[in-house]
């Protein structure tokens, strides 16, 4: 039946097929799986599945977010043809995962596949919010040994605050002696 909706070169590939196996008395096409291997045969090179097992062993998450790289092994694993243990498949999966993932990985359980893709998902999800808070961190203070204050703002003179007047003084030893310097803008009194 699929035959009947060849077209073209297709059509006349298939017309003399079908010729030359009732000359060499070869068996008719009947079934799907012959046809399938028929068309591999003809259309598909010899050397595709050995690409296919090269870009699935060389498949690594670098840039990609997890979800990305699942997707991208999913369609190799289907043409490649494989038939692998579950164990396998996770193995393959883990391998390819950036080391940070990896090893956050290694410490959850998981049942299968599917769970150990959500705690991937999970797992880049909390170390980007880590990243994005450090970054911000890093970014938004200087070191005040540069003589910098917050924001790399030069830091401020004593300044005048409702009611309270500030003097800057030498640190002292006691606490009493450094509170005592303030004045308060009411009664200006200490």
């Amino acid at each position: 039946m699929a035959t009947l909706s060849f077209q073209g070169y297709t059509l006349y590939w298939w017309t003399s097929l079908v010729r030359e196996r009732r000359i060499h008395g070869d068996p008719l096409v009947e079934y799907w799986n012959d046809l399938k291997s028929v068309l591999r045969k003809r259309h598909i090179p010899l050397y595709y599945e050995r690409e296919l097992m090269d870009k699935l062993q060389r498949l690594r998450q670098e840039s990609m977010c997890v979800e990305e790289y699942r997707q991208q092994m999913k369609p190799l694993l289907l043409r490649a043809g494989l038939r692998e243990e579950e164990r396998i498949s996770i193995a393959r999966f883990l391998s390819g995962l950036n080391m940070e993932v990896r090893d956050k990985d290694e410490l959850l359980l998981y049942m299968d596949l599917e769970d150990l893709v959500q705690l991937c998902i999970r797992v880049e999800q909390q170390l980007k919010r880590k990243h994005t808070s450090k970054s911000y961190d890093s970014h938004s203070y200087r070191k005040k040994d540069q003589g910098q204050g917050i924001l790399g703002a030069a830091p401020s003179k004593p300044k005048v605050d409702k009611g309270k007047t500030i003097e800057k003084q030498p640190p002292k030893a006691s606490m009493q002696e450094k509170t005592s310097s303030i004045k308060c803008f009411n009664c200006l009194r200490r």
